[in-house]
């Protein structure tokens, strides 16, 4: 099941995501790859997304992966970190990463399961360093503001 971890990307974890994505499209011959949070935003997007919802697809993703981790705790599974759904003409591979992302590849006859499972298999640990480096960095950052009481705000508010 995903976690609970929610987390704000810098521009360059954006990017990062960006070139994840795109280079699993590229080289899993995918038609479009998504790594979305827990709660089906999208992190990043690539390959052929025009004319495809792609906000409901993540929303509905996110929710298949949550139902499949509460089918996983009644088996008393940890989890089921993949997924694959086959289609007449469209595929998707969906890997869960790290317990806080999804990675989701549609794909069609020009790729085949076994080199899209490959590459998403690469992109994984990419996005895991990735993981690791934005939990390093916001480490650094100062933890939280002060506490504020009643008294305080109406002491801003009375002056």
């Amino acid at each position: 099941m995903l976690g609970i971890n929610h987390f704000i990307l810098s521009e360059s974890d954006a990017k990062a995501f960006e070139a994840i994505a795109h280079q699993l499209v590229a080289e899993a011959l995918g038609k479009a790859a998504f790594i979305l949070d827990q709660d089906g935003q999208i992190l990043a997007a690539s390959g052929e997304l025009q004319g495809l919802d792609t906000t409901s697809l993540a929303t509905l993703a996110a929710g298949n992966a949550a139902a499949t981790g509460a089918m996983a705790s009644i088996l008393r599974e940890r989890a089921f970190t993949t997924q694959y759904h086959e289609g007449q003409s469209s595929n998707i591979h969906m890997q869960l990463v790290g317990e806080r992302v999804l990675l989701l590849v549609v794909f069609d006859h020009r790729s085949s399961l076994g080199l899209v499972r490959l590459r998403a298999r690469r992109a994984e640990q990419k996005i895991l360093d990735l993981l690791e480096s934005m939990d390093l960095q916001s480490s650094d950052l100062p933890k939280g503001m002060p506490e504020i009481t009643d008294e305080d705000i109406d002491r801003l508010f009375n002056d």
